[in-house]
C-alpha cells in the first residue's frame, strides 16, 4: 500500500474503486478530475446516480417516520440499492470488456463489496486499483452538517468504525495497487496509454516463426528493403518502416543464440518488436534460473550458451544471459498497432480472442502463447481449436506457431508460420499493403519425419468445419477482393453440395458469370453494342483488347489429369478428371463422362502434352456444344414449345386479318404489327435452333476451350488473352473434339470498325455474340480491378433472353433502363474467387481452403439477381 503520493500513475483501463465513508470527498474529487479533463464525465459512476435511475430518489429519510412506516420505506431502500448495485455492476462489465476505464464512487467499506470489483476486472482482463480517502472523523461529522440530505451522526460514526478495519485489511484484499489518500486534492492522477497499442507508422514487416534460421532471417530482412547503414549491425528501412517478430525467434535451428541477439539489439534501438512465445517463455524461465525442462529443440539455445560463455568468457555471458533473461520477460502477450487510432492489425503467437486484444493478464499471456488447445492426440500433440473463426472484430490478426506450408489467410487472420526450420519457407507479412513476402529454407534444420508441414500434408482431405461458413464467412483473396457470405446464402450452397455437386475435392473451379456492358447502349434500336465494351475499357486505361466469339453452349470446366497417380496426390483418389457444370455438376452421365475424358487424355498424351508442359494435370475453361446436349428439357418445354405456339397463334391470326382485308377491312396497321409479330417468332425459333443437332456418339460434340487456367507448375492470369487463344488452337489440332474460337485483336479505332462489322454478320447469321476482354487475364486500373470480360450478345439472340417482341419500341425503352452493377459485383467477385481457389489447388492447401471459395461462389450465383442479364 502506497501512501502520500503526490503522483499516480492511472491505469489505461479498468477499474478504480474509491473507498472511503460518505463525505469522504469522493464525489468531490472525481468532479475537479471532470473540471481539470484528467477523466471524462462517463468514466465515473456512482451508487447515488444508479440509485437515482432506478428508485428516482439519491436518499430516503424513514427515520422521522412512525415504525410501521419507516419499516417499509427502509425495506424498499435497501430493495432499489441492491438493484442499484446490480445494474451498476453489468454496465462495469460491459464497459471493461470494451477495454474502458471505470471510476466507481461508492464507500466500498464491506470485503465483499470491493471483491465483486476485483471479480469483476479479473474476469474482463483488466486491471483494479483502489484509491482510498482517509479523512478524520471529526471532518466527516462537519461534513455531514452541511448536506442537504446528512446521514447522520451514528451512521457517519459507524461507517468510519468500519473504514478503520478496511485499511487494516485493503492491501490484502487483491488490488493491482491502493493508494490512501489523506490530502486527495494535493495528488495529481495522470492517465497512462495502453502499452500494447502503438501507432504503426510509415509500416511494419512483421516476420514469422524463425526458429534459429539466421541465415534465412536476414535474407528476407534484406529483401525487405533494411540495410545496415554504418556497420553497427543495425538495420533501418529507409522509408521508417519497423520490423515484428511473432516469437519463436530460438529452437530447433542452427543459429539461436544470432537470432536472440539481432532481435534484443533492434527492440532496444526501438527499431523493431517481438511479442512473447511458448519458447521464448521457456527459455527466459530457463535463463530465470527455474526448474525448466529444454526439449524440442530448446536445448539446442542451451548448448549455444555453454558454446558463447566458452568463447567469450563468463563475465561476458553472465551479462548477455542477463541482458536477454530480461528481454524476453518482458515481451508483451501481443501488439496492436494502430493508424489515425483505429486499430489496424493484432501480431500474436498463436492467436488471440476478440476480447483478449488489448488486454494484459496470466490467462491472455498463456493463450498468446500456446493458442486454443482442448487436449492432446494419442500421440501426446496438442489439439489446436480454430480459435479464428470466430474473429469479427475488424482488425487484422496475424500469427504463426502452427506451421503451414504457406501463409493462410482465414477469417481476416493470417498465419505466417511457413515452418522454415521444416525446410518449408520464413515469410514476412506487410502492413498495410497486406502482403507476403517468403524465403524458403536452405535446408531442413529438425529432420522431424513427423514435421508439421508433413502432417499438414497428410490433413488435406480432411473435410471442411462446416461451422466456418453456416453463420456467414469471409474469403480474402490475392486480387485485393474481401468477399464476404452471408449465413443464408451461405446454407443454401451448402445444400447444393450436400446434394447435387461432384465430390467437394474434385471441385477446384466455379466459372465467374460475366456482365453486359456497364452503361445504356449509345446505339439506338439496341440494347446492347459492342461499342460500349470499347468505351467502358478505354476508360478504365485498357489500350488493347480481345474480342472472341460466343458459342450458344454450356458452359464447362474440364480437368484432365497426367495419369491416375497424380490424381490420387491432387484429390485423393484415380480418376483421368472430371467435366463439370457452372453449378459445380457433372456435366454428362458417369459413362459418356468417362469416355471423353479417355478421348482427350489419350489425344493430349499422344501429343505429349503433359510431357511437354511438365505438367501434372490442365485445367480449362469451355463451352460445350450442341447447346441441346445439357439445355434439352430447358428447349422442349420452353424455347420449342413457345417458338411453335407462338408462330402458330400468329400465323393464324395474320390469315384472318388478310380474309379481312380481301374482304374490304381497313386493318393495315393491325396486319403490318403481326407480320412483325410472326417476324420475330421465326427470328425466336431460328436462334435456338442454331446451336442445336443429334448427338448419336461423343464425335457429335465439339468442345470450345477458350481459357487454359492451369497447370499444376501455376496460373495463367498474366498470360495474354491472345496466348490463351493459341493454346486454343493447339487443342483443336491434338484432338477432334476440340474446336477453335475466332476472335480479333483491338488495338486502334480501325480494329474496333471491324469487330463491330464482325460482330453484325456472325450475330445476323444467328450467332450469340462476342466477348471482350482486356488484353490480360487480370488487369488493374489504379490498384482497382476491372472486369475481366464483357459479353455483347446480338440483336437476334436476345430475343430468346427477353422476348420475342423485345425489339418493340415500348419494351426496348423499358430495358436499355436495365441495371447492372449488381451483376458487374459478381463478376468481379466471382473472378477474384476462381482465381483464389485454383491458386490454393495449385499450392496443394487443404480442400477445406479451396472449397471455401467455390462455396463462396456458389453462394453469390443463389443471390437474387436479374438472370437475364
Amino acid at each position: 500500500m502506497k501512501e502520500r503520493q503526490r503522483e499516480i500513475r492511472l491505469p489505461y483501463a479498468g477499474i478504480v474503486v474509491l473507498v472511503g465513508p460518505s463525505n469522504s470527498g469522493k464525489s468531490t474529487m472525481l468532479d475537479r478530475l471532470v473540471a481539470e479533463s484528467v477523466i471524462r464525465r462517463t468514466e465515473a459512476v456512482s451508487s447515488d446516480q444508479f440509485r437515482m435511475l432506478v428508485g428516482d430518489d439519491e436518499y430516503v429519510d424513514w427515520k422521522q417516520r412512525p415504525r410501521s412506516e419507516a419499516n417499509v420505506i427502509y425495506a424498499e431502500y435497501q430493495q432499489v440499492s441492491a438493484k442499484a448495485f446490480e445494474a451498476m455492476e453489468a454496465m462495469l462489465a460491459t464497459r471493461c470488456r470494451l477495454n474502458k476505464l471505470t471510476w466507481v464512487d461508492a464507500t466500498h467499506l464491506y470485503p465483499e463489496d470491493r471483491e465483486r470489483l476485483i471479480q469483476l476486472a479479473r474476469k474482463a482482463h483488466v486491471p483494479v486499483i483502489a484509491v482510498v480517502l482517509d479523512i478524520p472523523e471529526k471532518e466527516l461529522l462537519e461534513r455531514d452538517a452541511r448536506r442537504e440530505y446528512p446521514r447522520g451522526r451514528q451512521r457517519v460514526k459507524q461507517q468510519v468504525q468500519q473504514f478503520k478495519r478496511t485499511l487494516r485489511s485493503i492491501r490484502e484484499d487483491g488490488f493491482d495497487a491502493s493508494y490512501v489518500l489523506k490530502r486527495p486534492d494535493e495528488i495529481t492522477f495522470v492517465r497512462t496509454s495502453n502499452p500494447l497499442v502503438t501507432d504503426m507508422g510509415t509500416g511494419i514487416d512483421i516476420i514469422g516463426d524463425i526458429h534459429g534460421c539466421y541465415d534465412e532471417m536476414m535474407e528476407i530482412i534484406v529483401r525487405l528493403g533494411y540495410v545496415d547503414e554504418d556497420g553497427s549491425g543495425l538495420y533501418r528501412h529507409p522509408e521508417g518502416r519497423k520490423l515484428v517478430s511473432v516469437g519463436d525467434v530460438t529452437s530447433r535451428g542452427p543459429e539461436s543464440l544470432n537470432c536472440l541477439l539481432f532481435w534484443q539489439r533492434h527492440c532496444a534501438a526501438e527499431l523493431a518488436y517481438m511479442i512473447d512465445s511458448n519458447h521464448g517463455w521457456k527459455i527466459a524461465r530457463y535463463l530465470d534460473g527455474r526448474d525448466v525442462t529444454l526439449s524440442h529443440g530448446d536445448e539446442r539455445v542451451e548448448m549455444e550458451l555453454l558454446q558463447f560463455e566458452r568463447e567469450q568468457g563468463q563475465e561476458t555471458a553472465k551479462r548477455v544471459r542477463a541482458e536477454l533473461r530480461a528481454f524476453l520477460l518482458d515481451a508483451p502477450s501481443h501488439l496492436v498497432f494502430s493508424r489515425n487510432g483505429v486499430r489496424q492489425v493484432v501480431v500474436a503467437h498463436a492467436g488471440i480472442r476478440d476480447h483478449f486484444i488489448g488486454k494484459q493478464s496470466k490467462r491472455i499471456q498463456d493463450y498468446c502463447r500456446y493458442g486454443d488447445v482442448e487436449g492432446t492426440d494419442e500421440q501426446g500433440r496438442p489439439v489446436r481449436k480454430d480459435w479464428y473463426v470466430d474473429h469479427n472484430s475488424g482488425e487484422c490478426i496475424v500469427w504463426g506457431h502452427d506451421p503451414r506450408p504457406y501463409p493462410t489467410i482465414v477469417n481476416d487472420t493470417v498465419n505466417i508460420d511457413q515452418g522454415v526450420v521444416f525446410g518449408g519457407m520464413l515469410t514476412a507479412w506487410r502492413m498495410p499493403e497486406r502482403e507476403a513476402v517468403s524465403v524458403p529454407a536452405k535446408q531442413d534444420y529438425a529432420r522431424d519425419p513427423d514435421s508439421p508441414l508433413k502432417r499438414w500434408e497428410q490433413r488435406r482431405f480432411a473435410p471442411p468445419n462446416i461451422r466456418k461458413f453456416k453463420e456467414g464467412f469471409t474469403v480474402q483473396t490475392a486480387s485485393k477482393l474481401d468477399v464476404f457470405v452471408h449465413g443464408e446464402v451461405a446454407k443454401t450452397a451448402i445444400d447444393t453440395f450436400s446434394h447435387y455437386t461432384v465430390p467437394l475435392e474434385e471441385l477446384i473451379y466455379i466459372p465467374p458469370t460475366m456482365s453486359p456492358p456497364p452503361s445504356v447502349c449509345s446505339v439506338e434500336g439496341y440494347l446492347e453494342h459492342p461499342q460500349d465494351a470499347f468505351h467502358y475499357y478505354r476508360s478504365q486505361g485498357v489500350t488493347r483488347m480481345v474480342a472472341e466469339k460466343k458459342h450458344m453452349g454450356s458452359r464447362a470446366i474440364l480437368l484432365l489429369f497426367r495419369d491416375e497417380q497424380a490424381a490420387v496426390q491432387r484429390v485423393g483418389r484415380p480418376m483421368l478428371g472430371n467435366i463439370v457444370t457452372r453449378t459445380g455438376r457433372s456435366f454428362f452421365d458417369p459413362s459418356t463422362e468417362q469416355d471423353v475424358l479417355c478421348r482427350l487424355h489419350a489425344d493430349l498424351t499422344l501429343d505429349g502434352y503433359f510431357e511437354r508442359h511438365q505438367t501434372e494435370f490442365v485445367l480449362l475453361d469451355a463451352e460445350i456444344v450442341p447447346w441441346n446436349l445439357k439445355a434439352r428439357e430447358l428447349i422442349a418445354s420452353q424455347y420449342a414449345h413457345v417458338a411453335e405456339a407462338s408462330m402458330m397463334d400468329r400465323s393464324t391470326v395474320l390469315d384472318k386479318l388478310r380474309e379481312a382485308q380481301a374482304a374490304g377491312r381497313n386493318v393495315e396497321e393491325w396486319l403490318q404489327e403481326t407480320v412483325g409479330k410472326l417476324t420475330n417468332s421465326q427470328t425466336f425459333r431460328d436462334v435456338f435452333q442454331k446451336y442445336c443437332w443429334d448427338v448419336d456418339d461423343i464425335g457429335d460434340i465439339r468442345i470450345a476451350p477458350f481459357h487454359t487456367l492451369a497447370h499444376s507448375t501455376g496460373a495463367f492470369w498474366e498470360q495474354t488473352h491472345e496466348w490463351h487463344m493459341e493454346q486454343n488452337r493447339e487443342f483443336a489440332r491434338m484432338s477432334t473434339l476440340m474446336m477453335e474460337t475466332e476472335y480479333r485483336v483491338i488495338a486502334s479505332e480501325a480494329d474496333e470498325t471491324d469487330v463491330i462489322r464482325w460482330w453484325d454478320e456472325i450475330t445476323a447469321e444467328g450467332h450469340e455474340g462476342i466477348v471482350i476482354k482486356p488484353e490480360t487475364f487480370r488487369s488493374w486500373n489504379n490498384n482497382k480491378i476491372i472486369q475481366p470480360a464483357i459479353k455483347v450478345r446480338g440483336r437476334a439472340y436476345l430475343h430468346i433472353i427477353y422476348g420475342m417482341d423485345y425489339l418493340a419500341p415500348e419494351n426496348l425503352s423499358r430495358l436499355r433502363k436495365r441495371k447492372t452493377s449488381k451483376k458487374e459485383r459478381h463478376a468481379l467477385m466471382e473472378s477474384a474467387l476462381g482465381m483464389e481457389g485454383i491458386e490454393r489447388f495449385i499450392r496443394r492447401e487443404p480442400v477445406e481452403r479451396i472449397h471455401e471459395c467455390v462455396l463462396a461462389t456458389l453462394s453469390l450465383e443463389s443471390e437474387r439477381v436479374d438472370p437475364r442479364l
